[in-house]
């Protein structure tokens, strides 16, 4: 592994740029045209025509039929949490990597985190380990699911499609019918990701993507919550504005809401970026090919689509021998002006979820070790 070798391939890639962010936002678009004609038009918060225009687009592009807009990712999944019905002292089936508002969003619902292991080539949440985990240590009753050690009722499974790669989505959903468990999708990190010719996050029932300054396109800060369900749309979009019940003047509200309507501000930053979004995917792909080709001369392993995906490439990953070589890696780029980044501490080690119920983590901590992003901008 010849670290000078990949920093000056890196720096070529990106010329110009005294120091290579891990992934920065691109504006070529409408962006200023759309801010200014918001500021102009004074609507600059929670209502406004770019936030009713971008919930459009969004359902032409992912070919959902309802999506409702919040103020990031993760008020998102706090909200699909619990339009899927998960309640206090719940139990939700998560993955252990992933980024932690996977995690905060499984709390904020009043819920504990069960990590279950995740697949080597998706480094998303794992069905094999998802059946493994339910037939030793769950019972049904009433048409719902129990953790035999802990007695709470598993109302939900989230998992996540990691960097925008799909997860094996299909035969989790299909597990966790059998055992009378909702799945959310997280996907967060999948805006442009498609599976089989579905957008990710229009698998399950209900969904969230982000669309923070980092992701493929961006509204700055903010999220969206995808649906097929009519009645979930209408409860998600009710709540999301403080549950407060139409009225010319009056201010009546039915049951706790949340201020997490996205702003017009946020949505017209969105609406241009989504505009661009075939184009920036085009070049992230492209630049997937680049570093393919060049990893494979290194003899170092790249994280790859598998059959019948096809991945926005957010986060490109490189997967290195051993956590002495990944911290090689991560001192010589880093020193030398090239972000990199490993991948997330695996949530059940933190303090916070420490205590939490998991089964065998093996993969995940395999991949904890190894796991490295590369600069990714659209370029």
């Amino acid at each position: 592994m010849n670290i000078k070798v990949i920093n000056d391939f890196i720096k070529n890639i990106f010329k110009g740029q005294d120091f290579i962010p891990l992934h920065a936002p691109t504006f070529g678009g409408n962006e200023k045209k759309y801010l200014n004609n918001c500021i102009d038009s004074t609507f600059v918060s929670s209502v406004g025509e770019y936030v009713d225009s971008f919930e459009r687009k969004l359902e032409e592009f992912t070919k959902s039929k309802h999506a409702i807009v919040c103020v990031n990712g993760t008020n998102s999944l706090h909200i699909a949490l619990l339009l899927a019905g998960v309640k206090n002292d719940d139990e939700v089936i998560t993955q252990p990597l992933t980024f932690i508002a996977t995690t905060n969003a499984i709390v904020y619902a009043n819920a504990t985190p069960v990590f279950v292991d995740v697949d080597k080539d998706t480094m998303g949440l794992s069905p094999i380990a998802l059946k493994n985990f339910l037939e030793n240590n769950c019972f049904i009753k009433d048409s719902s699911c129990f953790n035999k050690i802990t007695n709470r009722r598993i109302k939900a499974c989230m998992p996540m499609h990691t960097f925008g790669h799909a997860c094996r989505i299909e035969e989790i959903i299909t597990i966790c019918k059998e055992y009378h468990i909702e799945v959310v999708e997280d996907a967060a990190e999948a805006m442009g990701s498609f599976y089989k010719g579905k957008h990710l996050g229009t698998y399950s029932k209900i969904s969230a993507i982000s669309f923070n300054g980092n992701k493929v396109m961006t509204t700055g800060g903010g999220g969206v919550i995808l649906t097929n369900d009519s009645e979930i749309a209408k409860q998600a979009k009710h709540l999301t504005t403080q549950a407060k019940i139409p009225h010319k003047w009056e201010y009546n509200h039915d049951e706790i809401g949340y201020n997490y309507r996205m702003p017009n501000l946020n949505a017209a930053l969105g609406l241009a970026q989504l505009e661009q979004l075939s184009e920036f995917l085009e070049k992230k792909r492209t630049l997937t090919a680049k570093y393919i080709s060049f990893f494979k001369d290194q003899g170092i392993s790249f994280f790859y689509e598998r059959d019948e995906e096809e991945c926005n490439f957010w986060l490109n990953a490189v997967i290195l021998d051993n956590k002495e070589d990944r911290d090689l890696f991560l001192t010589e780029t880093n020193s030398n002006s090239v972000m990199t980044r490993p991948i997330w501490t695996l949530m059940n080690k933190l303090p916070m979820f420490e205590n939490s119920p998991k089964g065998d983590l093996t993969n995940s901590e395999w991949l904890e070790e190894r796991v490295v992003n590369i600069p990714s901008s659209v370029v």
